[in-house]
């Protein structure tokens, strides 16, 4: 399921996510089983889980947060509230030879205007907003990409190989004043303190199961 959502393999992080997830999701279907909110509706695991959630949940009390405290929070996740700076890039493709010595001749090409013998294909890459690039090369590609002088080709080395990019230019980000997204902050903090303290009731129920790890079949 993961491999057809992502079109990757897990990672071993994936993996320890997703154990997790499964424990706690087996954990709420044989509490809700032992608190028999499955008559009724026996053949659909998930809604078991979904009820055992909801009884869990009901027993859950939200902590409060002074105007200081969600000052704080909106701090700590500031770049949740901000507008991103965006990009414009051009990235011209090396097909064939991608070896050091190609990379750097087609880069030189590139700024002398001279046509190239190497074949090549051109995408470019309007508005792209900075965490998007993050997302796709890695910080180190975006920072890089970022320093760079615009008009001029340069190869950067990204998370999954070299790029042969051209900056065109930046629009900055816009920050938001905490009173303008006030409401949102607030829900945004409810739902991760409700989210970690439902966490927290599967873990302490799971703690009268025994879970074994069984390393799987490659």
């Amino acid at each position: 399921i993961f491999r057809d959502a992502q079109g990757r393999d897990a990672s071993a992080a994936d993996m320890k996510i997703l154990r997790e997830r499964w424990i706690d999701n087996e954990v709420l279907y044989r509490e809700g089983l032992a608190l028999g909110v499955d008559r009724g509706d026996p053949t659909i695991r998930e809604r078991v889980i979904f009820k055992a959630l909801n009884v869990m949940q009901s027993n859950l009390t939200l902590p409060t947060i002074d105007e200081q405290g969600l000052r704080n929070w909106y701090a700590e996740h500031r770049a949740n509230y901000e507008q991103a700076a965006r990009l414009d890039f051009l990235e011209a493709v090396l097909i064939g030879d991608k070896s050091d010595e190609a990379v750097k001749k087609f880069v030189a090409a590139l700024n002398a205007g001279i046509q190239s013998d190497a074949q090549s294909g051109l995408r470019v890459y309007k508005g792209r907003p900075r965490n998007t690039i993050v997302a796709s090369f890695g910080a180190g590609f975006t920072e890089a990409l970022e320093q760079s002088q615009i008009g001029a080709w340069r190869a950067l080395p990204s998370k999954d190989g070299v790029h042969v990019v051209l900056l065109e230019g930046i629009k900055p980000g816009t920050s938001i004043a905490f009173e303008e997204v006030r409401a949102a902050v607030y829900q945004d903090w409810k739902d991760q303190k409700m989210q970690a303290l439902r966490t927290l009731a599967v873990r302490d129920l799971g703690k009268k199961y025994t879970v074994k790890a069984v390393q799987a079949a490659q």
